[in-house]
């Protein structure tokens, strides 16, 4: 243009003409603040238009606004030094000086290289070390800046994710970043970009600038090993002003590579397979389709016969449960549905925002980088959150900006809570168009998928009264639930079995569940049904480490006089022991209490012993009771010898023996001498071979011969019941060279919550796990539940469940994890168990789910709907009822009517009265009286399981030696936190006594923690 862009015309056509790539370049809402010519409530529409439709539909709004509005004179000029001056320099260059077609071409391959480099610098590059630099050469914004630093809080590879996307619409941006990557110390980064050593002097390096110097297509070019584009490249060599030292050229060139970059940039590390360079020219392109044939492509999303035949209703917009078997591809249709939604709503010019549900953290990532992610990254905005999440940008904000949001349930819902409560920013339902739920079997109950669909169904009746009455009424999301097994809820009966369904179906207002029926067979050849087996141990063998351990136990049953009982080792003693602990804590009788305690802990030995190694066993109860001597009477491991005796009587010998102390009676005195008068005798039973645990045995052997027979092929997983014996199962198997020998390369995999005594394996350590597993460095997983819903487990041909059976589900969701050929599924169990008669019912609980869906499916239209109405009027008065009597329970009770009993000794600790809450979670006890109570010894048991240099907080202890709770450190302040477990709360009004797992679980509202109270200065502060 000779005139530049003085002309109003031109400009307007400009702005017709390259409109797809305005909307790609430019962010609006720092715009805003350079468009003095623009009325404000016109600005106030596009930024609430940003904010609710997203940018693309806003820079519409603007775009549509400029052409066809009457400006005062100069309004041009002003629009392009407002894009220039906001961060948005590609897309003033389209308004200004057009590119040719050639350079673009040409250009277009170092959009390639960063993205087929974008592993190696997402691994090796570090954002610290070139942000500040990349903000001194305007390749970044302040703005652009904060988004790198609070993509940072996701780890590095989001912030360089974040970093690449964002220069690549700047100006110079591939010269540029290489002096920023050579100055900051990467030259390695440069050479793998270029293709030759970066020189090694500031002037040759200045140099870059000039037009004679060095041109770093020529290396770039023949990096990506490409023909056409070597020739075309090199016909532009030829002419000193295609050099990409000329910054005009490299400004051209960057209008087409931020063209494809923006998603390209975007995708995660390992998605690189699927991109792929841009072409064509840009004089051609003027539509909108051209547009994202130009950008880089993505996998094909495909759907099998019998997944279309699932999804039908759901593309039709109707609420639906998919019920798929595990590894036919559920995630694959939710992910068809989404596009098609979102199509759509973009077609019809009308909001569209998916959210995706999950109940484990682990799958938000694999639901993210395995599913979503990579088929939706041209077009839309995708975001995996979780618990484990930490951002700056709040939850609200990030629904705003992102058009698909996979996330724990419980985000949602603490963000629904927050609107309802108005105190916090908060979503609403009518923010998201298609809420899909993963493993939706779990909405039910109090769960919290089903509070959630709970709002949903009491918004949907209040929209029937609205149209009634004529009013508006809330828009609400469709609803699409995937599930593997939605069960029978335990029922023994058709009709039950039926009416659990219903109530599923109805919790999710769902049409209809749909099975596959036409493509059957389709299915038949995509899941491999593994052959079943069943192996039966003997337990007949001799067990004197077990007679010893039923010798102890009949031993403190008569010394606290209880009803002898023989059932050892079994779930209802275990239940027995538990029913007897809360029993004598509500009466004050602290010897049942601690008799009963003990007795859990030599049950549960007992259990282990029948599952493993005897010497694991005896490990658990050495654990406890050093733990337990080193409380109550001081004495370390170190202070006793091998023998269990009491400790040595130098006072010199270890610190810790100059502790008094705490207050003992005969009983503990009976328990802790009981287990260390016994504990040499039981040390040498448990490392006896010739009595080791014969199912072991037969274990060893299954595993000997399925890993025999597959040569080397075999991938299995041994599902257990505890962590514990996933650990010890690992263990032995590790130990035994045996196992080596037929190429078994074990490891466990046990869940992340805090819920057990037993240490739990960190996100990082799982996903670590799984990978190995993956690629065969691990090719046998012992693990307890946590892997048999949804993680992302490759195929197996061994699956082994280990003398465990829950219910169908379960036995479903493991059965599915041997989907390779030829799989087999183990059940493993010992005579006269039970087990197997389990098994049976499980498999009978299965067929009658399958009839009870087939029977749902084919209800008359009028009675489902007359019946999932009453199942939901039913849900929500349960629901209003139940919080109803909560509440008048909340506001009956008040502090001043409860005490705190240590449930040991009884002692009283405090009064409601002297607790306060700090961050509606911790519990505190500040007054002076109770500061004498107890005492602050190290927690040792947490300093085992955590790293030798991890700081722990000292364990606060009743002078009985039972744990009240922990020391915590809260704004400089030492606080004893306590946990409400460890003591009996006693009502005042009816005298009555109640322990409680939670605090939640106490109906008392305690007053917020007065910092300023207890913060003490001196004269001199």
């Amino acid at each position: 243009m000779s005139d530049g862009y003085s002309s109003d015309k031109s400009f307007r056509h400009l702005i017709s003409c390259f409109r797809p790539r305005l909307k790609r370049y430019i962010q609006v809402e720092p715009l805003m603040d350079y468009l003095p010519f623009l009325p404000a409530d016109v600005k106030e529409q596009i930024q609430r238009t940003a904010q609710t439709q997203g940018n693309m539909q806003a820079v519409e709004v603007l775009l549509s606004t400029v052409e066809k509005g009457t400006w005062p004179p100069g309004w041009t000029v002003e629009f392009v030094v407002a894009l220039q001056s906001s961060g948005n320099p590609l897309a003033a260059r389209y308004l200004t000086d057009l590119p040719s077609p050639s350079s673009e071409s040409c250009h277009d391959e170092c959009l390639q290289l960063l993205t087929l480099l974008q592993p190696t610098l997402v691994d090796q590059l570090a954002v610290r070390d070139v942000l500040d630099e990349c903000v001194a050469n305007n390749l970044l914004t302040i703005e652009d800046r904060n988004w790198i630093s609070a993509a940072e809080n996701r780890g590095n590879e989001s912030a360089v994710r974040e970093l690449l996307k964002r220069i690549v619409q700047k100006d110079n941006w591939f010269s540029t970043f290489l002096v920023i990557l050579n100055q900051t110390g990467n030259e390695n980064l440069v050479q793998e970009l270029t293709g030759t050593t970066w020189p090694e002097s500031n002037a040759d390096t200045e140099n870059l600038s000039q037009k004679d110097g060095p041109k770093p297509e020529e290396p770039l070019i023949s990096a990506t090993s490409q023909s056409s584009s070597e020739e075309s490249c090199d016909m532009e060599n030829n002419s000193s002003e295609l050099s990409f030292a000329d910054s005009s050229v490299v400004s051209e060139s960057d209008t087409s590579l931020a063209e494809g970059s923006v998603s390209c940039l975007e995708e995660s590390l390992g998605h690189n397979s699927n991109m792929g360079s841009d072409s064509g020219t840009m004089g051609s392109d003027s539509d909108e389709e051209n547009e994202m044939r130009r950008a880089s492509p993505e996998p094909e999303l495909h759907l099998r016969s019998y997944q279309l035949e699932v999804a039908k209703s759901a593309l039709e917009g109707k609420n639906i449960i998919i019920c798929l078997p595990t590894g036919s591809g559920k995630t694959r249709v939710a992910v068809y549905i989404a596009k098609d939604h979102l199509d759509r709503k973009k077609k019809e010019s009308a909001l569209g925002k998916v959210i995706v549900l999950v109940n484990k953290v682990p799958l938000v990532e694999q639901l993210f980088r395995k599913e979503f992610e990579p088929y939706l990254k041209k077009c839309y905005r995708t975001i995996g959150l979780s618990g484990d999440t930490q951002l700056k940008i709040s939850f609200p904000n990030l629904v705003k900006t992102h058009d698909v949001i996979i996330c724990t349930a419980q985000i949602l819902e603490n963000s629904l809570l927050n609107s309802e409560k108005g105190e916090d920013a908060g979503v609403e339902l009518s923010d998201f168009s298609l809420l899909i739920i993963d493993e939706c079997h779990h909405t039910i109950k109090e769960a919290v998928y089903n509070n959630i669909m709970r709002r949903y169904l009491t918004q949907k009746l209040k929209n029937n009264i609205h149209r009634k009455e004529n009013k508006p009424v809330f828009p609400l999301p469709q609803i699409l639930g995937l599930t593997a097994s939605p069960g029978v809820g335990g029922a023994k009966k058709q009709a039950k079995a039926e009416e659990h369904i219903l109530k599923i179906c109805a919790n999710l207002d769902s049409f209809t569940i749909k099975t596959v029926k036409e493509n059957i067979d389709e299915l038949r050849g995509h899941i491999k049904e593994p052959y079943k087996k069943f192996v039966i141990a003997d337990v007949t063998r001799e067990d004197p480490f077990k007679e010893k351990l039923l010798e102890i136990m009949t031993k403190i049953q008569i010394f606290c006089q209880m009803n002898l009982r023989s059932d050892f080792g079994t779930q209802p003693y275990e239940q027995w022991a538990i029913q007897m602990e809360k029993e004598a804590a509500r009466e004050g009788n602290r010897k049942d209490r601690v008799c009963a305690e003990h007795l859990r802990k030599y049950n549960e030995a007992l259990q282990i012993n029948d599952t493993i190694r005897m010497i694991d066993a005896f490990n658990h109860l050495e654990t406890f009771y050093t733990d337990e001597r080193q409380k109550k009477f001081g004495i370390s491991e170190d202070d006793s010898d091998e023998s269990g005796d009491s400790a040595d009587e130098d006072g010199n010998k270890n610190e810790d023996k100059k502790k008094k102390p705490l207050k003992l009676d005969e009983t503990d005195i009976f328990l802790i001498d009981l287990f260390f008068d016994n504990r040499k005798k039981l040390k040498n039973l448990a490392e006896n071979p010739d009595h080791e645990n014969e199912k072991l045995m037969q274990l060893r052997n299954t595993i000997m011969e399925q890993y025999t027979r597959n040569e080397g092929s075999a991938r299995g997983i041994i599902f257990t019941k505890t962590r514990h014996s996933a650990f010890a199962l690992s263990q032995w198997i590790t130990e035994n060279d045996k196992f080596a020998e037929v190429g078994v390369k074990a490891h466990h995999l046990i869940g992340a919550g805090h819920s057990s005594e037993f240490k739990p394996m960190t996100q990082n350590e799982q996903k670590e796990v799984i990978s190995k597993f993956r690629t065969g460095k691990i090719n046998l997983l012992i693990a307890t539940t946590v892997a048999e819903e949804g993680l992302d487990i490759k195929e197996c041909n061994i699956v082994i469940r280990y003398g465990l059976v829950t219910n169908e589900i379960a036995m479903v969701q493991a059965r599915g994890r041997a989907r390779a050929d030829e799989s087999t599924y183990i059940l493993f169990a010992p005579c006269g168990s039970g087990v197997i008669e389990r098994e049976i019912v499980n498999d009978f609980r299965e067929e009658m789910m399958y009839k009870a869906i087939n029977h749902v499916q084919n209800m008359k239209r009028e009675e489902y709907d007359r019946k999932i109405l009453e199942l939901q009027m039913q849900s929500i008065m349960e629901k209003k009822m139940k919080s109803k009597r909560m509440t008048a329970k909340h506001y009956k009770d008040n502090p001043s009517l409860i005490t705190f009993l240590c449930k040991n000794c009884n002692v009283l600790a405090c009064t409601g009265d002297d607790i306060h809450v700090i961050e509606k979670m911790h519990h505190v006890n500040m007054t002076p009286e109770f500061k004498e109570l107890y005492v602050v010894r190290e927690n040792k048991v947490l300093k085992r399981k955590c790293s030798a240099d991890y700081q722990t907080n000292g364990e606060v202890i009743c002078k009985c030696g039972q744990a009240w709770g922990t020391m915590m450190v809260h704004r400089g302040l030492d606080l004893p936190c306590l946990k409400i477990k460890n003591f009996v709360v006693a009502f005042k009004k009816n005298s009555s006594k109640k322990q409680f797992k939670q605090w939640v679980g106490l109906p008392i509202t305690f007053p917020d923690l007065d910092y300023s109270q207890y913060c003490l200065f001196s004269d001199e502060d």
